[in-house]
């Protein structure tokens, strides 16, 4: 049965299968080739299709299973842009890593993910999620040696994104997500141009739109930075009042096991808000009770159609079994609440 309050989802990715990809590792490189690998994504994809659905999950999605990194894959399908000769880059203004070069115009010259996005479509009755990086967060994840320019570089990227979104909507996609972490970091860069390109990106859509802004994977870099954000996270409050104007459909925030005042929700009144009530930083497994704990808090802030119980950011860095649990947690705890607002 279709739920029509508190319809649950997850932000992205979920943990590979030990024969597809090396486990708890971003990044990690394919264990199968060619027309093996091919057959294997889909198997991951179906397994974890039928964990989401196992678990109550209302919107779905492919946990990214086909690909090593959620901006780097589609990166490396387009023209302009050197893999061979990476450079080391601060990433997020936290960690560093060895990314690829702009080294020319870049340009989408085929789809990227059409082929993934009619598997996933075919593999589920549900309503399916398809997630593609946002235009500032794949600037901030190589090294521009050709238009020295953010901006510049994140106004082509949003012509990319666009292109490729649309194909996806008319492949049947109901919800396109685009992951914006770099919105929590290059504040004044939002206000200036990353509002601006992110509606590009999502320009004549007429599926739901979403950004998801989070503190990141649960990883060492992460979590050290977040030690140093002080006891309230208040990054969304400049944010949120710029994408209240937005276009954009839903937002996301980060509730589990953060210090991100809930009441920065009103910002965003009139959106659609997915509250981020499992934590992807720790192995222990959330009970529903606590889920719904978070549900209730946000909804003195936010209507039940409004609110969208997720992940607060991906899963890839855990164990299977710890995400399996993450999600029957998330479904019975929305389950909780929805039987609570039903007067049950």
């Amino acid at each position: 049965m279709k739920n029509s309050l508190l319809q649950t989802t997850i932000v992205g990715s979920l943990p590979k299968p030990a024969w597809l990809a090396e486990p708890k590792k971003l990044w990690a490189p394919w264990l199968l080739q060619d027309e093996a690998l091919t057959e294997g994504m889909q198997d991951a994809v179906r397994l974890v299709l039928r964990d989401q659905e196992s678990a109550g999950i209302d919107i779905v999605g492919d946990g990214e299973q086909t690909r090593r990194h959620f901006v780097t894959t589609l990166i490396e399908n387009l023209d302009g842009v050197d893999f061979a000769n990476k450079k080391t880059v601060r990433i997020r203004n936290r960690y560093d890593a060895d990314v690829p070069m702009v080294v020319g115009p870049v340009a989408r010259t085929r789809p990227v993910f059409a082929e993934h996005a009619k598997f996933l479509r075919s593999a589920t009755d549900r309503p399916v999620k398809f997630t593609l990086p946002g235009p500032m967060t794949m600037v901030d994840t190589l090294y521009d040696g050709y238009y020295k320019s953010r901006e510049k570089l994140a106004r082509e990227f949003a012509k990319v994104l666009n292109a490729e979104a649309r194909e996806l909507e008319a492949l049947g996609i109901n919800v396109i997500q685009f992951d914006e972490p770099a919105f929590n970091v290059f504040m004044d860069e939002v206000r200036d141009w990353g509002i601006e390109t992110l509606e590009a990106a999502a320009a004549g859509l007429k599926c739901k739109t979403a950004v998801h802004i989070c503190y990141g994977y649960g990883i060492k870099a992460n979590n050290d930075w977040k030690k140093t954000l002080g006891s309230e996270w208040r990054q969304y409050e400049s944010t949120f009042p710029l994408l209240a104007k937005s276009k954009i459909d839903q937002v996301s925030l980060e509730c589990a096991n953060s210090h991100v005042p809930l009441e920065l929700v009103e910002l965003l009144r009139g959106k659609d808000i997915m509250v981020g009530a499992i934590d992807v930083a720790s192995d222990e497994i959330e009970t529903p009770e606590q889920v719904a704990k978070i549900l209730r808090a946000a909804l003195k802030y936010v209507a039940p159609e409004k609110l969208y119980p997720c992940t607060n950011c991906g899963m890839v860095p855990l164990a299977r079994e710890v995400a399996r649990g993450k999600l029957k947690a998330l479904g019975a705890g929305a389950a909780l609440v929805r039987k609570e607002l039903a007067g049950g």
